[in-house]
């Protein structure tokens, strides 16, 4: 298959899976540096499956994000809230229109390389959170560039009516270790088990079926998932 799509990748569960469901389209992969809590940690897996895979990774600074927006992601792990994966409890971790900004250089980067697609790993659990994940922004995004660029650039957004255990199961067929992914949003030294991403994640993995061998500060003997 010939190489003709980038893929904007977090070194997360979702876009690692993405990564390696798609290795054989990815011409490059995408990640950005915007000053999270978990920033660091994230970028440090993006790298390792690049490096795995033998695709070339670029990472682009977005540092005026950490400056001027607010968000309890850019805020310290104290700002980020325990409990569920829930609208009423994460709006505090948007980030704002944070995909658009990333597709509008990841849009750019393709028409530049001369690449057709752009991907990106959003899903359906992301839509009440996050408006820049839901299907009408994506379709409004990919119109966008598509206009935008002289060699029409598209969005693709296969996961967008996935949920996360869909595409965790996705993973266990590729073989992916979860282990080596990152989803906590308090950034600390192993994953916190009780922030939204972590819980949602933990619940993921075990719907799929996945043994998860990640390391997190609270045993999920004790973290209140059923």
């Amino acid at each position: 298959m010939e190489k003709d799509t980038i893929l904007v990748l977090s070194g997360g569960l979702d876009s690692t899976t993405m990564l390696y469901e798609y290795r054989e389209r990815i011409a490059l992969a995408l990640s950005f540096h915007y000053g999270s809590n978990h920033n660091d940690k994230e970028l440090a897996f993006a790298r390792l499956h690049c490096e795995r895979l033998g695709i070339r990774h670029i990472v682009i600074p977005l540092d005026f994000i950490g400056r001027y927006f607010r968000s309890s992601l850019l805020a310290g792990a104290e700002a980020v809230p325990d409990g569920d994966y829930a609208e009423d409890n994460m709006r505090s971790t948007v980030v704002p229109f944070r995909n658009g900004i990333m597709l509008s250089v990841a849009a750019g980067m393709a028409e530049n390389e001369g690449l057709q697609y752009v991907m990106m790993a959003n899903h359906s659990g992301d839509h009440t959170v996050y408006p820049d994940c839901r299907p009408e922004f994506v379709e409004a995004m990919s119109k966008a560039a598509e206009t935008g660029t002289w060699n029409r650039v598209q969005l693709l957004t296969p996961y967008t009516l996935l949920n996360k255990a869909d595409i965790a199961r996705r993973g266990k067929a590729l073989g992916i270790d979860y282990s080596e992914t990152w989803s906590c949003y308090k950034g600390g030294e192993h994953h916190c088990g009780t922030c939204g991403t972590c819980r949602e994640r933990r619940e993921a993995l075990a719907e799929a079926g996945i043994n998860d061998t990640t390391v997190y500060d609270l045993p999920v003997r004790t973290s209140g998932l059923k």
